[in-house]
């Protein structure tokens, strides 16, 4: 049994953060991937991780890919 993935999206609401918001919940729904996906809008929160562009990608508290939107296939990869 695997262990829940837990996801964050780091970004302010920006064109590209609701994109990326768009490419992960396809992948997880498309896969059956156990994760709880979080968006993280608070500025204060996304600077906790460190990153000067958003969006992230950051998967069980791991900044994962920052200031683009990955593909489904590289986020399923992610995920696995």
């Amino acid at each position: 049994m695997t262990m829940q993935k837990v996801i964050k999206i780091l970004g302010t609401g920006c064109p590209k953060c609701k994109a990326m918001t768009a490419v992960v919940k396809e992948a997880v729904a498309d896969n059956n991937i156990d994760a709880s996906i979080t968006k993280v809008e608070d500025i204060m929160e996304i600077m906790k991780f460190n990153i000067m562009t958003t969006p992230a990608l950051v998967i069980d508290d791991v900044v994962s890919i920052k200031g683009r939107v990955p593909s489904k296939k590289e986020v399923v990869d992610l995920l696995k």
